[in-house]
């Protein structure tokens, strides 16, 4: 179990300047946890995470891993410490003039005393390792001739040749495309649950997030500012920035189709609501538009929608727009509430009501120009010769 207690980190700039990069961070990581630290860039994020190892000293609070208070502790004391805590990184930090199988035994060479491997163990264990991450083929290959994937999973590789109980992720799928990004997490995962690791992970991505975490925690200016599930996260976000972070990953809120239209929060006569559904578990395919649409006798348009999933849980949103009277719509609105895990009104599309008064202007326009003609000075007509 990791736990940060009241965590501040200061950095002096100069003689007067000071910047707080954290500010009394606490956090509960627990024991076989894959967890999630997510904000935007200079929020504070690598410097949590290297906080965890002791690459860098909190000003104050405490740094207590399974029980011992590495805060306490000396630099001999830490270095063996670091030793069941790897680390993977976004650049992969691989040596460019060692092989594959050089890479991965790399920590293993650097151990001294009695408990160095022999150089038989050390080839054993790399090829396990090797083994493990779907790279035995590529053992005596330089980094230069793998794909970023493959460097990554050398990095992982060579993260976990001491039998590490904790595995650091800092921004490890930032430079690696989609596809190879999930490959990456989906290895993670299957690591753990091999291995028993409890693992950490820095992102900006919200997809990582969504993909492998079971918990998370919105980093924003130095402080968390949102913690919970993944699925919290995802269907209940509270604070402005996790809104942002949520919206972006799954198209929350308005779709394009509305986005330059006036969307007012009261109701007006003859208006449609537009509202966004939230589905989740065994609901998300459940036929529930139609249903509702017949049932409350509303006219129901759906007008943008998508079903992913977070983590192995169904995750479905729709925007749609109810017409009908406003009891009706009203009346829709408690029946959704009841079959799907979230309702959200988003306001009511102002063209109906533009309409509406454009409809009432033209005959009003048409009488107006009618009595203007009737009173106006007869004309003059001007006679051939004159």
């Amino acid at each position: 179990m990791i736990e940060l207690k009241n965590i501040e980190k200061v950095y002096n700039q100069g003689t007067s300047k000071e910047v707080r990069a954290l500010r009394n961070i606490s956090l509960t990581i627990e024991r076989g946890e894959i967890f999630g630290v997510i904000g935007l860039s200079g929020a504070g994020k690598s410097t949590l995470i290297r906080h965890i190892n002791m690459l860098e000293r909190p000003s104050s609070g405490q740094v207590i891993v399974d029980g011992q208070d590495l805060t306490a502790m000396n630099e001999k004391e830490l270095r063996e410490v670091r030793r069941h805590i790897g680390m993977i990184f976004q650049s992969f930090n691989l040596l460019s003039s060692a092989t594959v199988a050089e890479n991965v035994a790399f920590p293993l060479k650097l151990v001294s005393g009695p408990e160095r491997l022999s150089d038989e163990a050390i080839a054993a264990r790399v090829k396990e390792l090797l083994e493990l991450v779907e790279l035995s083929d590529k053992a005596e290959m330089y980094p230069a001739q793998l794909s970023g994937g493959q460097k990554q999973r050398v990095g992982i590789a060579r993260a976990l040749a001491g039998n590490p109980k904790i595995l650091l992720c800092d921004e490890a799928t930032s430079a690696l495309d989609p596809k190879t990004t999930m490959s990456i997490l989906k290895l993670l995962m299957t690591l753990r649950d091999k291995l028993n690791l409890t693992i950490v992970i820095i992102t900006h991505q919200m997809e990582v997030i969504k993909e492998c975490c079971d918990r998370v925690a919105v980093i924003d200016g130095g402080v968390i500012s949102e913690l919970g599930t993944s699925l919290d996260i995802f269907t209940e976000p509270k604070q402005a920035l996790t809104k942002r972070l949520v919206s972006a990953a799954v198209r929350r809120g308005l779709p394009e189709l509305l986005r330059h239209t006036e969307i007012v929060s009261e109701y007006h006569e003859g208006a449609k609501a537009v509202i966004e559904l939230l589905f989740l578990g065994p609901k998300a395919d459940a036929p529930v538009i139609v249903e509702v649409a017949q049932e409350c006798k509303v006219a129901i348009s759906i007008l943008g929608g998508s079903i992913d999933h977070i983590k192995t849980e169904p995750f479905g949103l729709l925007v749609i727009e109810v017409g009908g009277s406003r009891a009706e719509i009203e009346h829709a609105i408690e029946v959704l509430t009841e079959r799907v895990h979230k309702v959200e009104i988003l306001g009511y599309d102002q063209r109906v009501q533009l309409a509406d008064l454009n409809d009432a202007a033209q005959p009003a326009a048409a009488a107006t120009a009618s009595a203007a003609m009737a009173h106006a000075a007869p004309a003059v007509t001007v006679s051939e010769g004159e």
